[in-house]
């Protein structure tokens, strides 16, 4: 089965046949081999961008999570094709027997049967209504989104089921589901973060290169802060050398509260392994005077730490300058109903 995006421009019936055709047998070869027999294989093509959509049934989908300011979390998909440059989710794809460079923005897994398995997940007797955050790996609401909607799915699960909610994306796409979000708002907690690595669209077109634009992200922002919902940015990575001038840094700040955003918190980038031998080569395509100063900077997988208290000492100050709060918590849900319960669940696929 293939499934055609909408395209932007067309070569022609014939035309497209081929390339079609042609684009099908590259990508059966390149990710046939070494999968899972319970994988189904669909193939979802643009003359725009090319990339596979693996339709995977999953045991459970919300994941208990280890190490992070949240306990739980829901990926609809793995691997993203947002393809951004520094993405900490692409070592995830050698799970999979895929590679963790181009494969992850090309070989998207879809958990088609994630929306049924949320609403079993919420209905159990010892759930507690625990916030769950979505997209922790990758976005929600990258390209095929538009087709599978298993986002939009969940979070009418969550609706249903007045469960305090949050949402990571890059995506205006999100602005399809308001419909969902305000009927949740009032019942329950609804937390968006919008990341929003840099203003300079020089900038962004190299390290987000399939991603939508940063002033749209910022319109999006508007809206949802318009309608009642706790939203605000993520200036997350800080990428060395390329965003973490102070100027560029302000100039994210200063938009998002002129756009509504009620927090801001950031992350400087982390290279661990799979992440840094896609990114490295990056830097040295793109910026080759850095390259020195990050074998200088990244010794192992993390930035040191007099650089890291630089930039949060950065972004504590402009938070501070323009009324911005680091909290992510709901202020109209500060505190939870419930109490903090584990619920039992299988790994996700």
């Amino acid at each position: 089965m293939i499934v055609t995006f909408p395209r932007r421009r067309c070569p022609g019936r014939r035309g497209f046949r081929s390339l079609a055709q042609e684009q099908t047998a590259s990508l059966t070869r390149s990710i046939g081999a070494g999968m899972p027999p319970w994988i189904r294989s669909f193939v979802l093509l643009s003359d725009m961008a090319r990339f596979a959509v693996r339709e995977i049934r999953c045991k459970s989908a919300i994941n208990r999570v280890q190490g992070m300011p949240f306990a739980w979390s829901i990926n609809p998909y793995r691997g993203c094709r947002h393809a951004c440059v520094y993405c900490y989710a692409r070592p995830t794809h050698e799970y999979l027997g895929l590679g963790a460079g181009d494969e992850f923005q090309e070989v998207i897994l879809a958990k088609v049967n994630a929306p049924e398995v949320v609403r079993l997940e919420l209905g159990r007797r010892g759930w507690r209504k625990e916030n769950v955050v979505i997209g922790t790996a990758t976005d929600p609401y990258q390209q095929a989104e538009s087709q599978y909607r298993l986002t939009r799915g969940i979070l009418q699960a969550f609706r249903d089921f007045r469960n305090p909610v949050s949402i990571t994306t890059k995506s205006p796409m999100i602005e399809r589901d308001l419909d969902i979000l305000t009927d949740l708002v009032g019942h329950a907690s609804v937390t968006v973060c919008l990341s929003i690595t840099t203003l300079d669209e020089s900038i962004w077109r190299k390290v987000e290169p399939t991603t939508s634009k940063p002033s749209k992200r910022l319109a999006t922002l508007r809206r949802l802060s318009g309608l009642g919902i706790n939203a605000g940015v993520l200036l997350c990575p800080v990428l060395p050398g390329i965003t973490d001038r102070s100027d560029q840094m302000e100039a994210v700040v200063a938009a998002a509260a002129e756009h509504g955003a009620r927090f801001l918190s950031t992350r400087v980038l982390r290279l661990g392994k799979g992440i840094g031998d896609y990114y490295l080569p990056f830097v040295e395509r793109e910026f080759p005077g850095l390259r020195r100063s990050y074998a200088d900077l990244y010794r192992g997988d993390y930035a040191p730490e007099y650089y890291v208290q630089t930039i949060r000492a950065r972004v504590d100050d402009l938070r501070q300058r323009y009324g911005l709060s680091a909290d992510r918590t709901d202020p109209a849900f500060a505190v939870s109903p419930h109490p903090p319960r584990q619920l039992d669940l299988f790994a996700a696929a």
